[in-house]
């Protein structure tokens, strides 16, 4: 009967080479194939034929409260330089009610390009959200056995 039902997506975990904090949010889990038109001199259609190109991945977007002294989002930003950037493999688990992975994400090769602190407010009653946006060069999808 369980496998007639949508999986649920509150249940995930986040491999990412830092402390083991739980994320409220990753986006961007996105693949697309870029198309290509062409159409040669001789060609008795008048349009063009249409081809898959090359892949192209989306950023990933991962959210997660503020803790004190919990400086690894800004260590990790802090190893870009010119040309140079420490680069790590994530994954990004859709666990089951045994907390065994059912849908796997395999993003190869990431690295920050964006982190943004919390908004602050005075009459706020809110927890504090740090994000991070990740560039990489690839996302494998792996869905069950």
């Amino acid at each position: 009967m369980a496998e007639t039902y949508p999986l649920v997506k509150f249940h995930f975990s986040v491999e990412w080479g830092g402390t083991n904090i739980g994320f409220t949010e990753v986006s961007g889990l996105d693949v697309e194939t870029e198309l290509i038109e062409y159409r040669h001199g001789a060609s008795p259609e008048y349009s063009k034929i249409k081809m898959p190109g090359l892949q192209k991945y989306s950023n990933i977007t991962l959210k997660r409260g503020s803790f004190k002294n919990d400086n690894e989002y800004f260590q990790w930003w802090n190893t870009v330089k010119l040309n140079t950037i420490e680069r790590r493999d994530i994954t990004i688990q859709l666990l089951n009610e045994e907390h065994e992975p059912v849908i796997v994400w395999k993003v190869k090769n990431a690295f920050p390009i964006k982190i943004q602190s919390t908004d602050l407010k005075g009459d706020g009653n809110e927890t504090a959200i740090e994000s991070m946006e990740i560039a990489h060069e690839g996302l494998i999808i792996q869905n069950g056995d």
